[in-house]
């Protein structure tokens, strides 16, 4: 009898710009041999043309699928009334459980945890789940690098995450860059337009990387 693994991992965690997507996908053990076999690994290690192809084999062929974006304006509604990036996370993950989670035996739940506590994570994980009796749930570190299951979902997140980037840049300029504070366009981008556009729900605000560079702003005003 075949087991049935949902794999779940996040895109965007950390940028200040645009939203954390979180994915999963279902699979049976031949099907992750077959994913195995063409490649299906940790988005990362993905050129982008083979993720986005990748990525559309996965939606194909997988049990199922689901998607679960949460843009910057929840995250930080959810911040400032004290419900931190590693909650939003398990909720959105439950979400995705609680949807697929319908008519099925037996699932091997695994999900590459954002939190150092694992344990306490999956606790708190566990607790937004409606039904728990047909589920195994394993946490782990680097889990999209040991579970094609999870690979696949990471996959699906970083595709959906990057076209939601694209729609991004259609509107505001390629010159937004990819998000991240390690990217210096997105920092550049930040330093000329953190106010023109902060009520868009763009940007992170709460994040340290936006916060300065609306320091600046101020700076340069009162210069």
């Amino acid at each position: 009898m075949s087991q049935l693994i949902l794999g779940i991992d996040d895109a965007g965690r950390g940028p200040v710009i645009g939203p954390m997507v979180l994915a999963g996908c279902l699979i049976n053990d031949e099907m992750e041999k077959e994913f195995k076999k063409i490649g299906v690994k940790d988005s990362k290690q993905l050129t982008p043309k083979r993720r986005a192809f990748l990525a559309d084999v996965i939606r194909e062929k997988a049990e199922n699928f689901e998607v679960v974006i949460v843009y910057p304006d929840e995250i930080e509604s959810n911040n400032l009334s004290g419900t931190k990036l590693n909650e939003v996370e398990a909720i959105a993950c439950a979400e995705i459980i609680n949807r697929i989670n319908k008519g099925y035996d037996r699932i091997k739940v695994v999900l590459d945890c954002p939190s150092t506590g694992i344990n306490k994570w999956r606790d708190f994980l566990q607790t937004k789940i409606n039904d728990l009796s047909n589920l195994e749930v394993v946490c782990e570190h680097k889990a999209d690098v040991n579970h094609v299951a999870v690979s696949a979902a990471s996959i699906i997140a970083k595709d959906v995450r990057e076209k939601e980037m694209t729609l991004l840049k259609e509107k505001y300029g390629h010159e937004i860059g990819s998000g991240y504070a390690s990217d210096p366009y997105t920092i550049k981008f930040l330093e000329k337009h953190a106010h023109k556009y902060k009520d868009e729900g763009l940007f992170r605000k709460t994040w340290a990387t936006w916060k300065n560079a609306s320091a600046k702003l101020e700076q340069a005003k009162i210069a």
